[in-house]
């Protein structure tokens, strides 16, 4: 069979307006095997060395990342503060508190629809999806509703920094995790990183267990929350991973919005069957009217503002594993760690001793030290790729549909 003549870089250029924007095609070359009965796993790797070449110089990607980003960030730092705030005003109940942080997913119908209705796409939504996909979505969602409600309980008994530094310790089972389940590489700013961090979170552990903001608090109180937020941790650090691995079988943004969106109605569901059980909905109305100190207008103002805040975390969240890999979302979360406090501080009058300085500081320092490996790592790939690609320029080509153009 002949072989169609090849078409370099130019010509693409030169043929761009008979192609649709949004099924713009990218060409990229590659190396192939002499074998003709390459396996499904190379071409998923190849294909996934092709996204990496060609983030950086898609223009949409830098903006949706820097996006998601910001939302994780408004989201992470004050969904916690909120949160403490409920609790410090004689709201007492840990599933409205669980509840919220999954029950804003219409408001994922938004990223989900918009770009559909603004002409951006020509996808329309929860198409291509799979009875195998909904099945992982709804169990992830389970897994994501306990981790609610672990964070819940240790948010509910510890301060805002306490429990934001502790949370940090979800980078060292994430970093594990990532190892075993989507292979993740291990280098020194990794475990360097990871061993400030620990060291952070093992520094506040052994000087915060007398305080509750700023008074004496009860030991098994204390270690109820410290384990609840620790046992959050663990199960935030293993869903990061999976989803990552579940993110390789999506092939645009707009899924990955569909799949969290399930993933809160699941999440949403686990919760509400805990408020049925517990009386949790008749106990809103009366924490509302008679418990909370800020009287019904601002417990409903503050329960509204923290379902928004909560998918705000969960969308930049998201949004962060599929754009780059779980455990840069684990480190950006981490990231947030001093704001959080910084927050705590400022807004409960947490107490910030010379201890918890120094954790902080080194908080500061692991993450800063990743950062600088990430962008070694990526300087030194951008590098390679383009010399490979000037160097294999009469190589057979592959195209491949841009995930982020076509959706």
């Amino acid at each position: 069979m002949a072989t169609p003549p090849l078409k370099n870089n130019n010509d693409i250029i030169d043929d761009e307006s008979s192609i649709d924007d949004d099924q713009e095609e990218i060409t990229t070359q590659l190396d192939l095997p002499s074998s003709s009965t390459m396996d499904d796993n190379n071409i998923t790797i190849m294909q996934e060395e092709i996204m990496q070449t060609e983030r950086g110089n898609n223009k949409r990607y830098i903006p949706l990342l820097v996006i998601n980003y910001v939302c994780l960030f408004i989201g992470s730092v004050t969904s916690s503060l909120l949160s403490k705030y409920y609790f410090n005003h004689k709201g007492s109940s840990r599933w409205v508190s669980t509840w919220v942080q999954s029950s804003g997913f219409p408001l994922l119908l938004i990223p989900i629809t918009l770009p559909y209705f603004l002409n951006l796409t020509k996808r329309k939504p929860f198409t291509d999806f799979t009875t195998k996909m909904v099945a992982l979505s709804i169990s992830i969602g389970f897994m994501l509703g306990i981790n609610n409600l672990l964070f819940s309980w240790g948010n509910s008994f510890l301060p805002v920094s306490t429990s934001s530094l502790l949370l940090s310790s979800q980078l060292v089972f994430n970093l594990v995790l990532s190892i075993i389940i989507v292979k993740q590489k291990l280098t020194f700013s990794n475990v360097n990183c990871v061993v400030l961090l620990t060291l952070s979170s093992i520094l506040l552990g052994l000087d915060s267990s007398h305080e509750k903001n700023g008074t004496k608090m009860e030991k098994d109180k204390y270690f109820i929350g410290f384990f609840c937020t620790i046992g959050a941790g663990l199960l935030f650090a293993l869903y990061l991973p999976v989803m990552e691995l579940v993110y390789r079988r999506v092939y645009c943004y707009q899924m990955v919005m569909e799949m969290q969106l399930i993933m809160e109605v699941a999440a949403t569901l686990l919760a509400s069957i805990g408020m049925s059980i517990d009386g949790g909905f008749s106990h809103m109305k009366v924490e509302s009217e008679r418990v909370f100190e800020k009287g019904g207008r601002i417990y409903w103002l503050t329960v509204t503002a923290n379902m928004v805040t909560w998918q705000m975390c969960f969308m930049g969240m998201a949004g962060m594993i599929y754009m780059t890999s779980s455990l840069t979302g684990g480190i950006c979360t981490t990231a947030l760690v001093s704001m959080n406090v910084v927050g705590g501080v400022l807004v409960f009058r947490d107490s910030f001793n010379a201890v918890k300085a120094v954790s902080t500081a080194i908080c500061i320092w692991g993450f800063c030290s990743y950062l600088y490996g990430l962008y070694t790592k990526n300087s030194h790939h951008h590098n390679h790729s383009s010399s490979s690609i000037e160097k294999d320029k009469e190589n057979e080509m592959i195209p491949i549909i841009n995930p982020f153009l076509t959706c």
